[in-house]
């Protein structure tokens, strides 16, 4: 390398190239030295013109020149690889201004490389500049992280702009870092908005003094209570209403600490579609009632019948008997007692009957168990007198009161035992059993009859809508059966007697204790 080889003929005090600063021979010496091995970047002199003078090691390895290829050339074809290309930052560089910038430099080989550029004039002994010092440093690897980042910003942007779900990134202190699209449509800010503002503002207002604390909280204790953890919460939307969400949050850490990544999803129509399932469900369930009425109607008007004849067989009675009233006042009471009692039997059939018809809401309250079996086989039992169906209750003393609706129970029991009835018809014994147990916090409730019995491969879609045993059924009371035990938190299943028939069992929930409920 010439200039390295021989440092002191580009300073020599007869003649100093370029004019450069005046300094004793062993200064410029020196600095020559200094220059030519600095290995990180290159370091170029050019005169006005921009002929390359001088280069250093670190020229030669970031361009791939011979030293002797590289002194003389024009400095714009290392830099823009055009010589004739205005040299705008000469120019800058000519009012004695270091100018840095960023460019593209070409090697040898025509590969090209991103390079930070300084150029500082070089002032001779009159004080104007003689030519120009380039310190020309690689940074392709910081380029290619940068561009490596934009690419990632550019997904993370994609990402932020296409995912389903809405997603915003806030910081330790709670600041909105990010707020993907879905967001904005969701809450009804742009991001603009947002980023910068506690994140609080997308939560209701008794909700917003509390969420500070909570990330503080969590920063010194490590509790976590939402983060890796889905919960349901409400969020506020700009306009100022309220709506369910499901929230999902995740942490990272970054150069500038934590970051927590919030995944929002509105459960606004997951809401409105479940509410109208048990509509649906409830509106099912009612008809199912209407149908069984739709089935007894026949045997209650037969067994309406009676006590209505019967009171006007007694009152008929009673009127032929006031002539001798004064003789025989005794009869004519107890003829219209009579009367009186088969109304009132006439009454209550009416009232069970309304009572299991009507639509109402769909409650659960602390119920007495026994009266509600009770009432409930009368209705089903009505008109089954001609069947000889003998009736048997066991009930556990234990098993006195259950949480639930009352009438959706009645509807149950309702079911299974005329299903029992049906199925004892022709049989020689026909003995119903209906039996309660307390089973740890549930109770359980069974219909046990001595009919046909159920066949083995009958039992397991026995509660699928549409299945059914009967030559004329529908198949719909026992699915229906099963949903609203479910509903209660309970289940329902079948099995053969013990000595003869099927045994349809259910459990429902005991009642709370006082105060819990």
């Amino acid at each position: 390398m010439a200039f390295l080889a021989q440092p002191t003929a580009m300073f020599a005090p007869a003649k100093p190239p370029m004019g450069m600063l005046s300094a004793d021979p062993d200064t410029r010496e020196a600095l020559a030295l200094f220059a030519a091995n600095v290995a990180d970047r290159a370091v170029l002199l050019t005169d006005l013109d921009g002929k390359i003078l001088f280069s250093n090691n670190g020229a030669e390895r970031l361009f791939r020149y011979d030293p002797q290829d590289l002194v003389g050339r024009d400095i714009a074809t290392l830099l823009r690889g055009d010589a004739g290309q205005p040299r705008q930052h000469d120019e800058r560089a000519m009012q004695f201004a270091t100018v840095r910038f960023e460019t593209c430099c070409r090697r040898i080989d025509h590969g090209m490389f991103d390079a930070d550029v300084t150029i500082t004039p070089i002032p001779g002994v009159d004080r104007r500049p003689k030519g120009f010092g380039y310190s020309i440093f690689d940074i392709s690897d910081r380029k290619a992280a940068e561009r490596k980042l934009a690419e990632s910003e550019a997904h993370m942007r994609s990402v932020l702009a296409t995912v389903p779900d809405a997603m915003v990134v806030i910081d330790a202190r709670g600041r909105i870092q990010s707020f993907s699209a879905a967001a904005e449509r969701l809450f009804g800010y742009c991001e603009r908005e947002v980023v910068g503002s506690n994140v609080n503002i997308l939560m209701p207002l008794d909700h917003r003094a509390r969420h500070d604390a909570y990330i503080s909280r969590y920063l010194r204790t490590g509790q976590q209570r939402v983060i890796g953890n889905g919960r349901i919460v409400v969020a506020r939307r700009k306009d100022g209403s309220e709506f369910p969400m499901e929230l999902s949050v995740g942490e990272a850490k970054s150069g500038n600490g934590r970051i927590f990544t919030g995944f929002i999803r509105d459960l606004s129509d997951k809401q409105r579609a479940e509410l109208r399932v048990r509509e649906l469900q409830d509106e099912l369930i009612h008809v199912s009632r209407l149908s069984a009425m739709g089935t007894m109607a026949s045997t209650l008007a037969h067994e309406l019948n009676q006590p209505l004849t019967a009171i006007a067989a007694y009152l008929a009675a009673a009127y032929r008997l006031i002539p001798e009233q004064a003789r025989d006042g005794a009869r004519v009471g107890e003829a219209m007692d009579a009367a009186g009692r088969e109304a009132v039997r006439a009454g209550d059939i009416v009232r069970r009957l309304r009572t299991f018809v009507a639509r109402g809401e769909n409650e659960r309250h602390v119920e007495p168990l026994v009266p509600l079996i009770e009432d409930a086989s009368r209705l089903a039992l009505t008109g089954t007198r001609e069947c000889g169906v003998r009736t048997f209750y066991r009930f556990d003393p234990a098993a006195d009161q259950i949480f639930a609706d009352r009438v959706q129970v009645q509807q149950v029991l309702v079911n299974l035992i005329r299903n029992a009835v049906d199925a004892m018809g022709g049989a020689a014994i026909t003995d119903l059993t209906i039996a309660t147990r307390l089973d740890g916090e549930m109770i359980r409730i069974s219909v046990i009859d001595t009919g046909s019995g159920l066949r083995s491969d009958q039992i397991p879609r026995l509660f699928e809508a549409f299945e059914t045993t009967k030559p004329d059924g529908l198949g719909l009371g026992l699915s229906i059966s099963r949903t609203i035990v479910e509903a209660h938190g309970g289940r329902i299943w079948a099995e053969p007697g013990a000595i003869a028939g099927s045994a349809f069992h259910f459990t429902l929930p005991t009642a709370p204790p006082v105060g819990k409920s």
